[in-house]
């Protein structure tokens, strides 16, 4: 299923942060210790991507919530952590905010691969595949929007009584 998912919103106080730059891309943030560089957009709700050597060796559990709840997102915000693999393939890990890390998020991948052709890792008006917990999600940056594409699977079939 393909979805369009409507244009990446890169304007900071529409995010919103209170970091500057339109977009930020890259600004220092310290928590715990350990400074990050975030790159912040807004897919309907607001992102904070980081790029980091391995996904895997995130402490995501201590680090997501500081940076969800942080001063700087107003509304808190989602944290994604990103490897680049190659120029058309990332790896994600999300904290979801109000929810903790999960396996999959939608408009995750696409400010993954936003914030990803943002820096010039990957390419803009290409697929650029995403890999997170839950599988595969491929997502396309275009200069009017993003469009996410990922398997529809049958998980569940049921009757509701009322």
């Amino acid at each position: 299923a393909r979805v369009d998912m409507g244009p990446a919103i890169l304007d900071s106080e529409k995010v919103p942060t209170t970091l500057k730059g339109d977009p930020v891309i890259d600004a220092p943030v310290t928590v715990a210790g350990h400074e990050f560089k975030v790159t912040c957009l807004s897919m309907g709700n607001p992102h904070c991507v980081i790029f980091v050597p391995q996904v895997n060796a995130v402490e995501l559990d201590k680090i997501g919530p500081l940076l969800e709840y942080n001063d700087i997102f107003p509304e808190r915000a989602n944290i994604e952590f990103v490897t680049v693999v190659s120029r058309t393939h990332i790896k994600m890990r999300v904290w979801e905010r109000g929810s903790g890390e999960t396996w999959a998020c939608g408009t995750g991948a696409c400010a993954a691969a936003v914030a990803s052709v943002l820096h010039g890792f990957c390419p803009k008006d290409e697929d650029i595949r995403v890999d997170v917990k839950g599988g595969r999600l491929d997502v396309k940056y275009t200069d009017e929007t993003v469009y996410l594409t990922g398997d529809c699977e049958k998980i569940y079939e049921g009757v509701v009584e009322i």
